[in-house]
């Protein structure tokens, strides 16, 4: 039990807005926070996005492979998942609910 309440606590939230304007804020504060520790990003927060939000997923998946860790994308937005699918990069989104 103890190990699922680590990795949620391990998990950063996204913020309500990830667009082509908050995104340089964006990576680099989710990058203070994979270098702190974290695994995961929530996206529940997240309501307002753009192509830009799936280029900040993918740099910060790329920051916690690099320092050897699984990284989780949870509560991605229907709209958003939508988007990776059009542009044919929805596969390469480590989100543990499309896990087999």
């Amino acid at each position: 039990m103890s190990e699922v309440l680590n990795a949620v606590a391990s998990r950063f939230e996204s913020g309500a807005t990830l667009t082509h304007e908050s995104a340089k804020a964006a990576f680099e504060a989710g990058l203070q926070r994979i270098a702190a520790g974290a695994t995961g990003v929530d996206c529940a927060p997240l309501a307002q996005f753009d192509s830009s939000a799936l280029a900040v997923l993918f740099a910060w998946e790329r920051a916690a492979q690099a320092r050897g860790m699984a990284f989780e994308i949870v509560n991605l937005p229907a709209g958003l998942a939508s988007l990776a699918q059009a542009y044919g990069v929805d596969t390469l989104l480590c989100r543990p609910e499309l896990a087999l």
